[in-house]
């Protein structure tokens, strides 16, 4: 398969991960999340989409970069968590948003958070570009897991 197909496949990929997300977070901004307190420092509404997106396109790049180095026992070592938090970001959305529920979120990030760290781990050894694509994310997971604990306590 060619490189840039891959390439758009591994964007595509991590971007439906963000529009099925967004399924069910957006119908709730602005009424259910609107209404909760927050923790100081939660940004601004418009911030969440231009970050989401870009991080999503960070996850791809990474993504198909271990992903060119074929499927083997070491790469797949990295694909599978890197899977699993995919599906794990999704889910927190449906929990936080589509359930209404801050302590369903809760469960479901800090496994995320760790499995985004374990992705890194793991995609260092096959790719230090590809680590260092997910920094941002893993810094933005730690922004979101203490605005969910900060809606929990607050709520």
């Amino acid at each position: 398969m060619h490189k840039y197909v891959r390439l758009a496949i591994s964007v595509v990929i991590c971007q439906m991960a963000g529009i099925i997300g967004a399924v069910f977070t957006t119908p709730n901004i602005a009424t259910w999340y609107a209404n909760l307190n927050k923790p100081a420092f939660t940004p601004p509404n418009w911030v969440f989409g231009p970050v989401w997106l870009t991080l999503y396109m960070l996850m791809g790049i990474a993504l198909w970069l271990v992903w060119s180095k074929g499927i083997n026992r070491e790469t797949k070592a990295g694909l599978y968590p890197f899977g699993a938090q995919l599906a794990l970001n999704t889910i927190w959305s449906i929990m936080f948003f589509g359930l209404r529920s801050p302590l369903m979120g809760l469960v479901t990030i800090i496994p995320l958070w760790l499995l985004i760290a374990y992705t890194i781990f793991r995609f260092y050894k096959l790719d230090k570009n590809a680590a260092y694509l997910l920094v941002p994310y893993i810094l933005w997971g730690t922004v979101a897991t203490y605005l969910n604990l900060g809606v929990f306590l607050l709520n």
